[in-house]
């Protein structure tokens, strides 16, 4: 079993930063491939960014030269720093643990998510 706690979420006006950190339970954190997925109302679900432990990451073509996805496997945690952001950067962010499945499916574990909002 394994536990996702994402933290850092908050509201930022447009073009503002924020840090995103997701702290993971159990010992195979360093095997996980780690994504954040964010959900705006009224939305489906979609990956923001995602990195494999191996160390290839993946982002969405929307937050590509803004959003950076990172990991610490000795304190279990991913990040999540955005930068310039949009309006449209607006909603709930959710971590995500997976061994298996591509980006695209809906696997493995989540974290309760945390709220961005963007706006002035």
């Amino acid at each position: 079993q394994v536990q996702l706690v994402e933290s850092g979420g908050g509201l930022v006006q447009p073009g503002g930063s924020l840090r995103l950190s997701c702290a993971a339970s159990g010992s195979s954190f360093s095997s996980s491939a780690m994504g954040w997925y964010r959900q705006a109302p009224g939305k489906q679900r979609e990956l923001v960014a995602g990195l494999t432990s191996g160390g290839r990451t993946t982002y969405a073509d929307s937050v590509k030269g803004r959003f950076t996805i990172s990991r610490d496997n000795a304190k279990n945690t991913v990040f999540l720093q955005m930068s310039s952001l949009k309006p449209e950067d607006t909603a709930v962010y959710y971590c995500n643990a997976r061994w298996a499945g591509s980006w695209s499916s809906i696997s493995g574990y989540w974290g309760q998510g945390t709220q961005v909002t963007v706006s002035s």
